[in-house]
């Protein structure tokens, strides 16, 4: 029998516990669900005679660690911020580690020690990053096998809400973390295009999007997602003069958000007191000037937009320019938008979500130029097992089976790039609908 512990029972974990549980009988493995809310990890255990649900206060220490210690493999999904600490204590007790998050410059300094352990601290495992990795590379090598030499890699990847469902202005639910979502573009963006290395400093980054098309769903955006020059060695397309990863939206999106960001409501870096404080008056602070009865036509000025475009129209959908309480009493400017957001932005009961990816390829062969694209689009199946959920969990619960059953015998810090790793898991995500369509074209 195998035990396996996931820590965190949050919006990304339900069909990852519900693959585990599917497979708990076959496989032979307990599963242990561990949340700060123990009623979120009962809810998603659903009684199975396979899971137990128990309750785990993230920074409790001594009850994480009791927990490793007596099971065989951790999948993480707490905050990025404490996979290190949850890293430290496999090595400690001898276990193997699966997350969904980026590797951080803390995790990959514990590659050494993992090697030496022969244990695998597997990140990067989800969906973005973690099916486009699985993904890219086995186009990358199909590609360098036939004698190709890759000129431009770009890749996309959104979570949004399913066509049927969109009814904002924005065009745009949360189908994931709302405060990942409302930090995002917090860093300098990193990328190479035609040779040059490029940055976008974060006041910077909405104003520079690429147009994306997706086949069957029209038109979206994308706009540059963290350091895209760190995959270029990993994936080895060296000789690519573009590389870029980029995060889609809905057309008209990021012109909006950029206004949000202008205006300074996705400010982290400070708390305020928003007691009996209307959306309005939270606006009118941050726009130059005093008299909130001429707020809009002073907001317009500011950011140099009319009154009549879509921007101004997403702003007022928000309810930003109402005489409506904030949600929130106290917090940072960020936080404070999120209430907002959240309460806007959120999928209503019925209402599905929507995962999109994309890869363009530029390659030379023989002689010739061609353009690869490689498109994935999957729908949520219900509130609960949304798309996000789905091509989030999966891919670590399938990782998570494959070390268990010793079919990887990789150790050290790794991203699932190794053909060993993408052909199995492509495979078996393929049985559950996650499949890409590919068309390549000669220039």
């Amino acid at each position: 029998m195998k035990h396996i512990l996931v820590l965190g029972a949050g919006l990304s974990s339900a069909y990852l516990i519900k693959y585990l549980l599917e497979n708990a009988a076959t496989a032979q493995w307990q599963i242990t669900v561990a949340d700060i809310a123990l009623q979120q990890a009962q809810a998603q255990i659903q009684n199975h005679p396979s899971g137990r649900a128990v309750a785990l206060e993230g920074t409790d220490t001594m009850v994480r660690n009791e927990l490793i210690a007596t099971h065989d493999l951790v999948i993480s999904l707490l905050p990025p911020t404490l996979h290190v600490d949850v890293a430290k204590a496999c090595l400690r007790f001898g276990k193997h580690l699966i997350t969904a998050s980026y590797i951080s410059e803390a995790m990959q300094r514990l590659d050494a020690d993992a090697k030496a352990a022969g244990l695998l601290l597997l990140n990067e495992c989800g969906l973005d990053p973690g099916i486009d990795h699985l993904s890219a590379m086995q186009l990358i090598h199909a590609i360098q096998q036939k004698g190709g030499t890759i000129t431009s890699f770009k890749s996309h990847c959104g979570g949004l809400v399913a066509p049927e469902f969109d009814d904002n202005p924005w065009h745009y639910k949360f189908t994931w973390n709302p405060r990942n979502v409302v930090l995002a573009g917090q860093a300098t963006a990193k990328f190479k295009q035609y040779g040059t290395v490029k940055y976008i400093t974060p006041q910077h980054l909405f104003q520079q999007t690429q147009p994306v098309a997706i086949t069957g769903y029209g038109n979206f955006e994308s706009y540059a997602n963290r350091d895209s020059l760190q995959y270029i060695v990993p994936y080895g397309i060296e000789s690519a003069g573009t590389v870029f990863r980029g995060t889609l939206r809905k057309q008209g999106f990021s012109a909006a958000w950029n206004l949000l960001v202008r205006l300074g409501l996705t400010d982290d870096g400070y708390q305020l007191d928003a007691t009996n404080l209307t959306m309005r008056q939270w606006l009118n602070a941050y726009v130059p000037g005093t008299d909130e009865t001429k707020l809009e036509e002073r907001l317009c000025a500011f950011l140099a937009i009319e009154r009549t475009s879509e921007s101004f129209e997403q702003l007022q959908w928000l309810g930003l320019f109402t005489n409506a309480k904030l949600p929130l009493t106290q917090g940072s400017p960020a936080q404070l938008l999120q209430s907002v957001l959240q309460q806007k932005w959120k999928l209503k009961p019925g209402e599905l979500d929507m995962i999109v990816m994309k890869h363009e390829l530029t390659y030379q062969l023989e002689g010739k130029t061609f353009n690869t694209e490689s498109e994935l689009v999957v729908k949520g199946e219900s509130e609960r097992l949304t798309a996000m959920a789905k091509t989030v969990g999966l891919p670590l619960g399938i990782a998570a089976k494959l070390v268990l059953q010793q079919q990887i015998q990789l150790s050290g810090v790794h991203m699932p790039i190794q053909q060993a790793l993408y052909e199995p898991m492509l495979a078996e995500l393929k049985q559950y609908g996650i499949a890409f369509t590919e068309n390549t074209t000669t220039v």
